[in-house]
This record gives structure tokens, C-alpha cells and sequence, in this order.
């Protein structure tokens, strides 16, 4: 096999299947030389049979079948979303099993509650957090005042923020202050700054939807292995864009 071929399949989505980290990062680790395809340093665009090559990263060998996990876990409020923090709090990872390792899918920030996943495939979690999938989070924001007809029209048809306009979202008000947002983008503390553009700033924020996925039994700190069913779901919502 040349280092391009045009069989196979590229060696950036193998290696981020393998939970080596995104797409992105994966793209990083054949750029800097620290793959090898059967023993020869790979190159960008590379293509492979991953049951036939021996794949390597830093002279490692790369599980043949490695165990693809998703766990979705009930952040707590205070828990940061990275695998490691320099501060030493307490992230994600700590609260699920440390082998296989998993990364977060996208982030809710340290003070945001509510569902997370956490999976060793990268190339579901690429496409779960890429904008031009759409995939709908759901929140519940305990905002300051009660939002006038005015600011709900604002957050459903789209608020300007520092990195451009938002996507219109699905917004309901349970008097006097408690919002139900459901937005398809990512954006760094998106609901959040959308509230405080409007003039009610968030007092409490929780996610307690993902997809097609919820679980209003799932307690704080505590995770689960996703069913057969809703990996189907959820890779069908990865894919309906």
C-alpha cells in the first residue's frame, strides 16, 4: 500500500475511533511524525486496512478490536469537563471508570449541571459536537426577573453575541423565571451569554437533554453505559444532517 492510497480508510478517523483523542488532535499526531503504519512514519491523508495494518503511536501498538465505550454521566455542578485539570478540581474523568479512557463530549462549563457523554470514539464524538450536524442540547436556566415577551422573542429568533448571531432556538418560560431552551449549536457558555443579552442573567443552568437522550433518573455524579438502542439513536442523530 502507498502512503496515499485511495482504498482503505484514513488513518485519522482509525486513530480517533481508537480514543485517541479527536479528529483534530489525531490530525496533530501524524503531523508530528508519531505514527507509524507497519512500520513506515504515516503521512497526512494515509489510508489503511484496520485489520490488517499494524498501527503504532509513539512505538505503540494499537489495540486490533478495542472496546468502544459511551458513558452518559450526570455532571454536578463544580466538576470540570476535561480530562485533567492543572488546578487539581475534580473533572469528568474522575467520576467514570479509568480504563478504557475516555474523553468528554464537548463541555459544559464548571458551573453547568446536567447530562454529559463521555466515549473513546472520537469520530462519533466529532460528529456529535461539529455544527453542521445539528445536534439539539435541551436546558433548563433559572434566569434573574422573569424574560419579557420581548427577550423570548430575542432568544427564539437569535441574539448577537461577540462571535456573531445565534441560531434560532425553541424557547418556553415557566413563570416567573425558569426557561427551557433547546439549541443545535456549542458555542463556550452559549446559553448563558444568550440570557445575559437579553437581561437575565443565569442563576442555575442544567442540560437534561442530549439528542434523543435524557434520563430524568440519572442522579448527580452517577453514569451509565448507553443502551444498544440509544447508541442507534444517537448515531442516527449524527448522521441526520
Amino acid at each position: 500500500m502507498t502512503a496515499v492510497d485511495h482504498d482503505g480508510e484514513r488513518l485519522q478517523k482509525v486513530l480517533a475511533r481508537r480514543g485517541l483523542g479527536s479528529r483534530r488532535e489525531c490530525d496533530a499526531l501524524v503531523s508530528a511524525g508519531r505514527v507509524t503504519v507497519n512500520g513506515e512514519v504515516a503521512v497526512a491523508g494515509r489510508r489503511i486496512d484496520p485489520d490488517r495494518d499494524l498501527v503504532a503511536v509513539d512505538g505503540v501498538p494499537l489495540a486490533v478490536r478495542p472496546e468502544v465505550v459511551l458513558y452518559l454521566l450526570n455532571k454536578p455542578a463544580g466538576v470540570v469537563s476535561t480530562a485533567s485539570d492543572p488546578y487539581g478540581r475534580t473533572t469528568v474523568v474522575d467520576l467514570v471508570p479509568p480504563e478504557p479512557r475516555v474523553f468528554p463530549v464537548g463541555r459544559l462549563d464548571a458551573d453547568t449541571e446536567g447530562l454529559l457523554l463521555l466515549t473513546n470514539d472520537g469520530d462519533l464524538a466529532f460528529r456529535l459536537t461539529h455544527p453542521s450536524m445539528g445536534v439539539e442540547k435541551a436546558y433548563l436556566a433559572k434566569v434573574e426577573g422573569t424574560p419579557s415577551p420581548a427577550a423570548l422573542r430575542s432568544l427564539r429568533e437569535g441574539v448577537e453575541l461577540d462571535d456573531g448571531l445565534t441560531s434560532p432556538a425553541r424557547v418556553a418560560l415557566t413563570p416567573p423565571d425558569l426557561l427551557r431552551l433547546v439549541i443545535h449549536e456549542g458555542r463556550n457558555r452559549q446559553v448563558r451569554r444568550m440570557c445575559e443579552a437579553v437581561g437575565h442573567p443565569v442563576l442555575r443552568l442544567a442540560r437534561f437533554r442530549i439528542g434523543p437522550l435524557a434520563d430524568p433518573t440519572l442522579r448527580p455524579g452517577i453514569w451509565r453505559p448507553l443502551t444498544p438502542a440509544e447508541i442507534r439513536a444517537l448515531e442516527q442523530a449524527a448522521a441526520a444532517h
